[in-house]
Order: structure tokens, then C-alpha cells, then sequence
């Protein structure tokens, strides 16, 4: 495994493909068991924040920031994997995303305002 930085989005998504085959775990790393582990690492991540304030979520203690830091990590690496096995381009598929949703939530209406678009 190189210990070189990861660059990009693609870069990743290499090495992620090349821990996976290194491991020979293709059999298990479907979309149906990446999105289910996908959603582990995610509770595990609000797990970090559980009884926290809306202030001390803010303000993270150096040992929780880094559990956060892992688990985001987690979710990053299950979410890269599953959009490359299904041939999803993360950062089109982000862009599209936003311009939809720029569309629900005017900044007309959602300025200022945390109501779904559908009750505005």
C-alpha cells in the first residue's frame, strides 16, 4: 500500500480498489453490503456526538475530534467504494445534486430557514 497522499477523488478510488483486491474482498464489497456498512460507519459517527451540546459538538476535545475524524474517514471510503463499483462519479454526481437542490430551496424562501422545501 503506498503511504503517498491522496491527491483526488480517482486517486482514492485506486487505492481503495487495490486494498480490496489485495485482500481478495470483491466478493463481499457489493453495492447491497457497502451501503449497509456505509450506514454502520455513519451511526458510528453520530455515536461521537450522542448527548453532546449544540456547543460541544462544535468544540471537540482533541481524542474525540480525531474518533471523528476516523469515522468520517469510514464513511468516506465506504461511500468512494460503493459509488466506483456502481460507476457513479462522485463529483458530477455532487454537482447535479446541488443544482436540484438549489432549485427546491431558493434563497428567497429557504434564507434563514431550516423548513423542507415542501413547506414553504
Amino acid at each position: 500500500m503506498s503511504t503517498e497522499p491522496i491527491a483526488s477523488l480517482d486517486d482514492l478510488r485506486t487505492r481503495i480498489r487495490e486494498f480490496a483486491f489485495a485482500r481478495q474482498w470483491e466478493a463481499y464489497h457489493t453495492p447491497k453490503n457497502l451501503a449497509m456498512a456505509l450506514i454502520v460507519e455513519a451511526a458510528e459517527l453520530v455515536e461521537r456526538f450522542q448527548w453532546l451540546s449544540p456547543e460541544e459538538s462544535a468544540k471537540l476535545d482533541p481524542e474525540r475530534r480525531e474518533q471523528v475524524r476516523q469515522e468520517i474517514a469510514d464513511v468516506l471510503i465506504y461511500l468512494t467504494r460503493l459509488a466506483d463499483l456502481l460507476e457513479i462519479d462522485l463529483l458530477e454526481a455532487a454537482a447535479d445534486k446541488l443544482e436540484i437542490n438549489a432549485r427546491k430551496y431558493p434563497v428567497e424562501q429557504s434564507k434563514g430557514n431550516a423548513a423542507k422545501y415542501n413547506e414553504f
